[in-house]
């Protein structure tokens, strides 16, 4: 159950993003610190209640428009400090480190269980409630590989390549669109694509978007 404390962050998810954001290969700024705004998304639940999953979305002052898997654990990840975002002060839970969710079993564990039907999006910001807004399609095979070790990469077009399983055999890719476009990926699955989540969130002028956030490959980090 994704439970949400109405509670402090200091310093805010916002203000980590805004210093991590502009490293990012797929930032797309013309330089100076972003001007971000939560702009939606959603999470799913860790099974042993442990870890927050949440994919968020924010957009700049040019209202570029960019996802970001983010995890929050109560202790550090081992072999992640890469993908630290930083760390924060939760008003309840205490501190909190911050990742880049991509690198985070977890969060990539449960991810491809929701392409596959086998766990359910919850809303962003309301305790136990699911998010039916949320989509997702799989025609891949009835269970995928687990995630293998040190297997994220930069994509094409401002993804992140994340690789299921160890062997050519079992090999699939959790392809992660970072830069949004309204639109982007929803027509019919093709180039081999397997299964695809899609969600939605806010533009800046209040009107909703919607666009592909993952889709699932056969195939090789890049490919």
């Amino acid at each position: 159950m994704s439970l949400i404390h109405r509670t402090t962050l200091s310093p805010t998810k916002l203000e980590l993003l805004t210093e991590w954001l502009p490293r990012q290969p797929w930032y797309a700024g013309a330089g100076g610190r972003p001007e971000l705004t939560k702009a939606g998304g959603f999470r799913l639940d860790d099974p042993q209640g442990e870890v927050g999953l949440e994919f968020m979305v924010v957009t700049d002052a040019d209202a570029a428009a960019y996802h970001v898997p983010l995890t929050y654990r109560a202790a550090p990840l081992a072999g992640a400090e890469h993908a630290l975002i930083g760390t924060t002060e939760h008003g309840v839970l205490g501190t909190r480190w911050v990742y880049d969710g991509t690198h985070d079993p977890v969060l990539v564990g449960q991810l491809a269980a929701f392409v596959r039907g086998e766990a359910q999006a919850q809303a962003q910001s309301v305790s136990d409630t699911p998010d039916p807004t949320v989509g997702r399609s799989w025609t891949g095979p009835a269970q995928a590989p687990a995630p293998g070790s040190g297997t994220v990469a930069d994509g094409p077009d401002g993804t992140t390549d994340v690789v299921l399983g160890s062997g050519p055999a079992e090999r699939l890719v959790l392809r992660v669109v970072r830069a949004l476009r309204p639109g982007a990926g929803t027509d019919a699955p093709g180039g081999g694509r397997l299964g695809h989540v899609d969600a939605r969130w806010q533009l800046p002028d209040g009107a909703e978007a919607r666009a592909v956030f993952v889709t699932v490959h056969d195939g090789t980090p890049g490919a």
